[in-house]
């Protein structure tokens, strides 16, 4: 008995042993989400997401992200001298062995036109140049100019061969791939993000146009062409998952001859600029799909675009009319999140509010190369320096928002900040470094404030680096304002309108 009792405690003893020499299970790191903001990155903004198990390899993501961007660019820019693309235009009837990536793009140039039935085009810039000379000299091309252009244009520009991979340059009309390298960039930029070890998702954001990767789900948010500022309420909120998303319009970018605002974006089979449709936005699974697609339906009929749509699966869509219709896939609604109630303002407006509004355009200065967006501030305070209404404050890390000094000690406490918005935005792609925001008469709580004299201020901060304070006082009553500031180191200019509501 005695015997079976010491082999009992034996065997409790070895247990024990075995349980405390085993390993501990491993903690599984949490993944979070990381995000930057970049200037001048093919010209117009960078916004880049990881979801990563640490900052460290989200960092490395982002790098790999950038480095990606950089090699394309290099391959397809019409804007570089130096591309192999621009190399490759001032040859001439020459079959030259070229880059896989520029055959490729260079091979969906002609399917898309095939399929577009001519609305897309790569000589679409031989009519861009000639509206570009219109409104330096604010005169109306000829029709007998546009007609030249458009038999330009519809002439044959290159020739491939995909055995040899070479492509022959067949004319000197201007060529420049715009309507879906961007997309097909960013596309190959976040498979680079996904490439990283301890990556989850990622999601490229460039001038509008976005790749949503991996495992999240983000918020889009669409611009509403009719109210460009950064701020304004946006047209369309959508949930989307592992697809791209573009939008292209007309209200960022064109020309304006004698009064009258003409859009970018040329249909080059008539050689006149879009003007039936001023917004839109394609979700598809493929980016290159979304990208060439939305700017093929700012050229297309409505009918024309519907059709063209159901050739590729899983694309939705929304087109905005000049006139305003909004005109919608099937499947639309199915990404759309739900709109929030809005709480109605406890105070009517003060008569100036119904007719105003403020605007701040502000354009940061460029750095060489991708340069990193300052964390950047702008608000409002009255005339006791009270805080009224905090209009953005743009910021990727917590702990250094305190960097924005007259900001934080101003309104921190008495505002959320927000980042600029927990998820992306698409919109038409913007120039890089300029913005607007608009105050529309409401403090923070919602309530409209009387006439009288308010300060704007706009703060600009790197992280323990150059600094910037601008500030504005403005007598705000019934009488149009408007006022200049002096741009510095991180703001190059700066200017405020305080004008009747356009």
């Amino acid at each position: 008995m005695k015997h079976l009792a010491r082999l009992i405690v034996f065997s409790l003893l070895v247990s024990s042993v075995n349980v405390w020499a085993s390993p501990l299970p491993k903690t599984k790191k949490v993944s979070k989400l990381y995000v930057s903001h970049f200037e001048n990155v093919l010209g117009t903004s960078m916004e880049i997401k990881v979801k990563a198990g640490s900052e460290k390899q989200a960092a490395v993501a982002e790098t790999a992200a950038l480095k990606e961007i950089e090699r394309l660019s290099s391959i397809l820019s019409g804007y570089d001298v130096n591309s192999e693309f621009s190399k490759w235009m001032k040859t001439s009837n020459e079959a030259k062995h070229i880059s896989p990536e520029l055959f490729e793009v260079l091979n969906l140039f002609d399917q898309w036109k095939e399929r577009s039935g001519g609305a897309l085009d790569a000589s679409a810039q031989v009519i861009n140049k000639l509206w570009k000379e219109a409104a330096a000299k604010q005169t109306l091309p000829t029709q007998e100019q546009m007609n030249n252009a458009v038999a330009q244009v519809q002439s044959q520009h290159w020739l491939l061969n995909a055995q040899t991979q070479t492509a022959t340059h067949l004319n000197n009309a201007p060529l420049m791939l715009n309507s879906f390298a961007k997309s097909y960039i960013i596309k190959h930029a976040a498979d680079a993000a996904m490439a990283t070890e301890e990556v989850n998702a990622a999601i490229v954001n460039i001038g509008g146009d976005i790749v949503v990767a991996g495992n999240l789900k983000e918020t889009v948010e669409i611009s509403d062409p009719k109210a460009d500022a950064e701020n304004d309420a946006p047209l369309d909120k959508l949930l989307v998952s592992n697809k791209a998303i573009a939008t292209s319009g007309n209200y960022r970018r064109g020309e304006l001859i004698n009064g009258q605002w003409y859009s970018h974006i040329i249909d080059p089979r008539t050689g006149i600029p879009a003007g039936n449709v001023i917004s839109a936005t394609v979700v598809s699974p493929n980016a290159t799909d979304a990208g060439a697609l939305a700017s093929a339906f700012n050229v297309l009929s409505p009918k024309e675009s519907m059709e063209l749509a159901s050739t590729i699966p899983g694309t939705e869509y929304m087109i905005i009319t000049k006139e305003g219709e909004r005109i919608t896939s099937k499947g639309w609604e199915a990404l759309e999140i739900p709109a929030e109630k809005k709480i109605k303002p406890s105070a009517k407006p003060a008569d100036q509010w119904n007719d105003y509004e403020l605007i701040v355009n502000l354009e940061l200065a460029q750095l060489p190369g991708f340069g990193r967006r300052p964390f950047v501030a702008v608000w409002v305070v009255d005339q006791d320096k009270n805080p009224v209404r905090t209009l953005s404050v743009w910021f990727n890390k917590d702990r250094w928002l305190h960097e924005l000094r007259a900001w934080y000690s101003t309104c921190y406490l008495k505002v959320s900040a927000d980042a600029g918005g927990v998820g992306s935005v698409s919109s038409a792609t913007r120039s890089a470094g300029k913005y607007s925001l608009k105050w529309d008469g409401k403090d923070d709580k919602g309530n409209y404030v009387k006439p009288g004299k308010y300060t704007i201020f706009i703060e600009a901060a790197r992280e323990h680096g150059t600094y910037q304070l601008l500030n504005e006082e403005m007598n705000l009553g019934t009488k149009p304002l408007t006022a200049t500031l002096t741009g510095g180191t991180e703001v190059a200019s700066a200017s405020i309108d305080y004008r009747k509501k356009q």
